[in-house]
């Protein structure tokens, strides 16, 4: 355990006498104050809680309230009794009468000249001077019990609300500031509750369940290559700094989401034998104003102790982003606090101490750039997505502990893959022996894979009960895509056609590249459009009519064309101008701020127009194919409706046709 978690005590000088509520206040002024809450307490109560008032009753409707058997004890003093009622009596207080000018009268009395009674289960009244001799038997007798002390009204819940909220106070200011004290130096609130401490999972190389190597990470050899300095540093220092030299303080790992940034930060602690600090950046911030800038000193204050270690801060453009902008708090934000605080740890230490932090983001793009300097993060190492010989690393080693069939290809299923990262791999692993477990397989199949990787791409398979008709449309629908795809050059070979509802899709044609490509011709775009436009089209050839099955094919091909006039220059017309910003290659969004055009009307109707003649064109073109291979088209809506799905090798010996001559590229998912 180390000095941040087990501090040492204080030293007491001698003949001091300790304060258990730690030195902010001394005994005396805490007394004090407990004192004064007391009594604040008690009057606050006995003012908002008056509690039950006896009332006064004569001696004559005592004695009938006894032999009615209504009073259960009394208390007497002198010639006062005190007692209580089983059932509340109502009955006027002295007060009352007197008001009323009335003498007091039996229960018999005429109420209309009294001020409205009060009831309570308590009551008091006076021994007249003819005291009867035997009215102790007469109580007896009725079973009331006669009591040497006063009665108390309410008992401990009284007790408990006259000075229960004090002592819940008291209670709660000592838990408070004894924690303040445990707090390792961290002030303030953050410290008194203990949410200024660093909430950093530790994970020790020794740990063999929890160390993680080289050998577990796969498909970014690129990436792991760039690392291996570091962890040649961190076990052996010396190597490096006897020339003067210092370690990179900081390593920041760029990627889309689930490309294995977190987990190739835990192989390089586990390759060098390191503790590893893990922590999320949206762990830093609290409501709490400078809870963050705590929570990170302590953070590195256990690195140091734990040295040489590594720190990992996962999402860091949560607390990371660019500063300037306006904030909902003021200038000094929380998230600007907790930035300038790491700048400051990462400044406060040199190389020698063996700490490096690695940080993890999706959008490098929104930074700080005081972040990024040299000094901070002084390199930045980029995770791309696995290509096809990566993803059937990948694979082998999330299928290590998964029986297999003999009939598994992973080298066909990495290249049915393309786009996946490690996670989507990883996924597919664990939805391929789930499906095999509920068929009672023994071992997973290759079909398990092709099953589980249509669920993921499409969803569900859902059951709709659709109509011939429905289904005949459908299946022309998919038809339409399937035959572009093998006629027309350049497109992607078609891997698997489905007329069976899955997601929010109808039917499905997906196809995917026989390599990865990185650069796209302007034909192969033009013969994506194409392919995304054959469902649309075989309905007008076949049926004459149009439906709302083509929605997701004109939404795709019109983002593809946009693309190509205001991105990547292929209109003659509009000219090599970008129009549009560019997306962010690691989660595919839009990398500018949304505003105005930055761009004319009239460039804003030419490029409408250069989208417009590049879909026309795409989708006459569309129709002609088909027109002249529709006896291909015919047997394979015929081949549909009979099994709903086909494979790649089941395509080709339908229709009869060959594969198109090839243009490689990237992967397409078409479906109505």
């Amino acid at each position: 355990m180390n000095a941040s978690q087990n501090p040492a005590k204080p030293t007491v000088p001698p003949g001091t006498k300790p304060n258990p509520l730690g030195s902010r206040l001394p005994p005396r002024k805490a007394l004090g104050l407990f004192a004064l809450l007391f009594l604040v307490n008690y009057l606050l109560m006995r003012f908002l809680f008056p509690g039950e008032q006896p009332v006064t009753v004569p001696y004559t409707e005592f004695r009938q309230q006894v032999a009615a058997g209504n009073v259960t004890a009394l208390y007497s003093r002198g010639t006062t009794i005190e007692g209580r009622f089983k059932q509340p009596v109502t009955w006027p207080t002295p007060e009352e009468v007197k008001q009323a000018g009335q003498p007091p009268r039996p229960t018999t009395l005429d109420r209309r000249l009294l001020p409205p009674p009060r009831t309570s289960a308590y009551f008091n009244t006076e021994l007249p001077a003819f005291f009867d001799r035997g009215l102790e038997d007469f109580l007896i007798r009725h079973g009331v019990e006669i009591s040497a002390v006063p009665i108390q009204q309410g008992g401990l819940w009284t007790t408990l609300l006259y000075f229960g909220p004090a002592l819940l106070i008291i209670g709660f200011y000592v838990w408070m500031y004894r924690r303040a004290a445990q707090g390792g130096g961290v002030g303030g609130m953050g410290g008194m509750f203990g949410i200024g401490r660093s909430k950093a999972k530790r994970y020790d190389a020794g740990d063999p369940a929890n160390r993680i190597t080289f050998n577990d990470v796969a498909g970014i050899d690129e990436a792991e290559a760039e690392l291996v300095e570091i962890v040649d540093f961190l076990k052996a220092p010396d190597k490096y700094t006897r020339l003067g030299g210092t370690a990179p303080k900081g390593v920041l790992l760029i990627g889309s989401p689930g490309t294995g940034k977190t987990l190739l930060a835990k192989a390089v602690a586990g390759e060098a034998g390191v503790p590893f600090f893990s922590m999320s950046a949206a762990e830093f911030v609290e409501m709490i104003v400078g809870v963050g800038a705590a929570r990170v000193r302590d953070l590195f204050k256990q690195a140091r102790e734990s040295a040489p270690a590594i720190i990992f801060i996962d999402e860091i453009d949560a607390i990371g982003r660019a500063r300037g902008g306006i904030a909902f708090g003021g200038g000094h934000s929380e998230q600007e606090q907790t930035l300038q605080q790491i700048l400051t740890e990462m400044d406060g230490f040199s190389g020698r101490e063996g700490i490096i932090v690695l940080a993890a983001t999706n959008t490098p793009d929104v930074l700080d750039r005081a972040l990024l300097r040299p000094g901070r993060f002084d390199r930045r190492v980029v995770v791309n997505l696995p290509d096809k010989a990566g993803r059937e690393a990948i694979l082998r080693v999330h299928v290590r502990k998964v029986p297999l069939a003999g009939d598994v290809r992973l080298e066909e299923l990495a290249q049915a893959t393309p786009g996946f990262s490690g996670a989507d791999l990883q996924n597919l692993v664990n939805e391929a022996a789930l499906l095999a477990a509920r068929r009672n397989e023994a071992a997973v199949a290759h079909k398990d894979f092709l099953d589980a990787l249509e669920k993921i791409v499409l969803g569900p398979e859902r059951p709709l009960l659709l109509s011939p008709q429905d289904r005949e449309r459908i299946a022309y629908h998919e038809g339409g895509h399937a035959i572009l795809g093998l006629v027309v050059p350049g497109a992607d070979p078609v891997h698997r056609v489905s007329i069976v509802p899955r997601g929010q899709a109808l039917g499905v044609t997906y196809q995917r590249p026989q390599t990865d490509r990185y650069n796209y011709p302007e034909a192969y775009l033009r013969a994506r459009i194409i392919g995304m436009l054959g469902g649309r089209a075989a309905e007008e050839v076949v049926y004459g009519t149009r439906t709302t099955g083509a929605e997701n094919d004109i939404e795709q091909a019109t983002q593809l064309a946009r693309s190509m006039v205001t991105r990547w220059g292929m209109s003659d017309a509009v000219g090599m101008v970008q129009l549009a910003p560019r997306e962010n290659r690691f989660l595919g969004t839009a990398a500018g701020v949304g505003g105005d055009k930055p761009f004319s009307e009239q460039t804003a109707a030419l490029v409408d127009a250069e989208v417009q003649r590049i879909i026309q064109g795409c989708h006459e073109e569309a129709q002609r194919r088909l027109r002249e291979h529709r006896p291909a088209l015919d047997a394979l809506v015929r081949a549909l409706l009979n099994q709903e799905t086909l494979s790649e090798e089941e395509i080709l010996r339908v229709t009869g046709l060959p594969p198109a001559p090839q243009l490689e590229g990237a992967p397409l998912r078409q479906g109505t």
